[in-house]
């Protein structure tokens, strides 16, 4: 395959960029990625900047074409197509993605990853060790980001402080992956319901066929930080399909995992904040993609994926997670997460 060096300057984990895009024809031309928008008079294009992106998802009424792949796998960019409001990704029950084909990814983690997977305590004490970064995080989380102290989530809430420890101390007791998928259930419905409380939205269920806000957004906000997942996975050389909590079904469930590393940090709380205001879902992708930035989602998946993989046995790390300013531009049928745009 054609390498084209010159796009590949910025590290993944370091890119400014994710787009939603639909209505319109993603095409090279003149050694670029553009978008094209037909309008009633005139036809508009715009840019992509492609080596400082790492997801693309096209919406309903997209399409691309053979010469944009090329450009967009050479420069590393993963591309999923998805319905309107970029969920669900089209692929059944799976998570998958068009990921760009490389003879140069790296090996160093896909082989200590497995050389931990296959045996099963090993792989248990990763799945810990992951569901202990993803409360650390939480916890840092919502102790430092103003806004959400706005909206009363709050990590010193006897309410969630103790459902958090207690997860915790759960989590070391867990002799299988089925008891920390069965504590997750649990802490993932106290999470519900404590973000119901603090936005007044009353009583709340997670059905992810429903159609009210609350739902919607958090199927929205999930698929972007799958995007993320695969995007860590693809660089580290780590194939989706050797999952270390999800997976007893879903061939493509390491997306899952590395993603719950997040979600309920930035996702959760944002969706039911965007719920009880009512926002579009353009103003909510806004949001979330400010707060990845802002909060360095992505380096922290880099960080806790590469830890696990090279170190045997894996340490828990929750305490170990990032977060600095971040910005987001604005777009009307793009949105654009963080500089770049």
């Amino acid at each position: 395959m054609e390498q084209l060096t010159d796009l590949k300057a910025i590290l993944h984990s370091k890119r400014a960029n994710i787009y939603y895009l639909e209505k319109c024809r993603v095409m090279q031309k003149d050694g670029r990625v553009l978008y094209l928008t037909e309008a009633k008079e005139q036809n508009y294009y715009w840019n992509i900047p492609i080596a400082n992106t790492t997801v693309i998802l096209l919406g309903t009424g997209t399409s691309i074409t053979q010469a944009a792949m090329r450009m967009l796998a050479s420069a590393g960019v993963l591309v999923g197509f998805c319905g309107g409001g970029s969920s669900p990704l089209f692929s059944g029950s799976e998570i998958e993605w068009l990921t760009p084909q490389s003879e140069y990814r790296p090996t160093e983690y896909v082989q200590a990853w497995l050389g931990f997977w296959f045996d099963e305590a090993k792989r248990l004490n990763v799945a810990k060790t992951f569901q202990q970064a993803r409360v650390g995080y939480l916890q840092r989380i919502w102790e430092k980001d103003r806004d959400l102290k706005a909206e009363n989530f709050l990590a010193a809430d006897l309410e969630i402080s103790s459902a958090l420890n207690g997860y915790t101390s759960q989590v070391q007791s867990a002799a299988k992956v089925g008891d920390l998928l069965q504590r997750e259930a649990l802490l993932t419905k106290q999470l519900y319901r404590y973000a119901a409380k603090a936005t007044q939205l009353g009583e709340f269920v997670r059905e992810r066929e429903a159609t009210d806000l609350a739902n919607g957004f958090l199927n929205h906000g999930n698929y972007l930080a799958y995007g993320l997942a695969a995007t860590t996975l693809w660089v580290l050389g780590i194939p989706h399909g050797f999952a270390v909590m999800h997976g007893k079904t879903r061939r493509g469930a390491l997306v899952f995992d590395v993603a719950d590393l997040i979600k309920d940090a930035i996702v959760l709380p944002w969706a039911f904040i965007s719920a009880k205001e009512k926002a579009t879902e353009q103003e909510f992708r806004q949001q979330i993609l400010q707060k990845f930035t802002e909060h360095k989602a992505l380096d922290f998946m880099f960080e806790q994926v590469k830890r696990a993989a090279l170190e045997n046995p894996p340490r828990p790390s929750g305490d170990d997670c990032m977060d600095a300013g971040g910005r987001t531009t604005p777009g009307a049928i793009v949105e654009g997460w963080g500089e770049g745009n």
